[in-house]
């Protein structure tokens, strides 16, 4: 079996007096891509967000149960560590309003690493495993914003890579870009999982059954089906996923 790097267990979370988790065990398994799926407002992104805490910025948020980072309970993890280990990349791209390599070393700035010679040899190779650094090594001056939607993408997923997250949590990547610039950041999460776990957010089912190798459907706070992506897509077990995956609702 592969290796758990993830997992919740008995998650509840409660926007005040809403229910917005309910009792989810969940695992995510390394150099694996999991995706979740479902109809909007279902949690798929409220359960994204506590596996990097970004729910604790939220009034009014109480969250029971436990969640697991390589066995190590998240309650234990120093938050800038956690963010360290497991990184995140949004529905819009958000570059910071700085320089390309302004961009690139901010993560690197902040865990302490000031040598620039070192910095830039990490910059290369991050640019490059997105696929940047020829298109951008001339241009690192350049203000990040100028780039186009699918290359401001890329260049928050290299700029994650630099500080060597071993998970990386994708809030529909694609959600912001043309089918063509979807494709390549698709092309690019597969490559990714050679080196990183990857749990993807995606209301595009077609991406979840192209990308990922495991699939969990949420409806109304629950976790209603988990399991290998072929399975889900092809047998799914609950007649609620068959539903949703058939079109008969969502």
């Amino acid at each position: 079996m592969d290796k758990t790097v993830l997992c919740t267990k008995e998650l509840n979370l409660y926007y005040s007096d809403f229910h917005a988790l309910k009792n989810i065990n969940f695992s995510v398994f390394k150099n694996c891509i999991t995706a979740l799926i479902g109809p909007s407002g279902c949690g798929k992104s409220t359960l994204l967000r506590c596996f990097n805490r970004m729910n604790d910025l939220i009034d009014e948020v109480k969250i029971t149960g436990e969640i697991f980072v390589n066995d190590e309970n998240l309650k234990d993890i120093d938050i800038i560590e956690l963010r360290k280990k497991v990184g995140m990349v949004f529905q819009r791209p958000n570059p910071f309003p700085f320089s390309v390599y302004d961009n690139m070393v901010y993560g690197l700035k902040i865990h302490g690493m000031n040598n620039k010679k070192e910095n830039m040899k990490i910059v290369e190779k991050c640019l490059r495993s997105v696929g940047l650094w020829d298109e951008l090594k001339d241009k690192m001056s350049m203000p990040a914003l100028d780039l186009s939607e699918e290359m401001k993408q890329r260049l928050c997923i290299a700029r994650l890579l630099t500080v060597e997250p071993e998970i990386i949590l994708l809030d529909e990547p694609c959600s912001a870009l043309d089918p063509i610039a979807t494709m390549r950041i698709e092309e690019l999460i597969i490559e990714l999982k050679q080196n990183y776990t990857i749990l993807i957010v995606t209301h595009n089912m077609q991406q979840a059954a192209r990308v990922s190798d495991w699939t969990g459907f949420m409806l109304l706070g629950e976790l209603v089906e988990f399991g290998e992506t072929s399975q889900i897509f092809t047998s799914p077990k609950d007649e609620r996923t068959e539903g949703y995956i058939t079109g008969r609702f969502g």
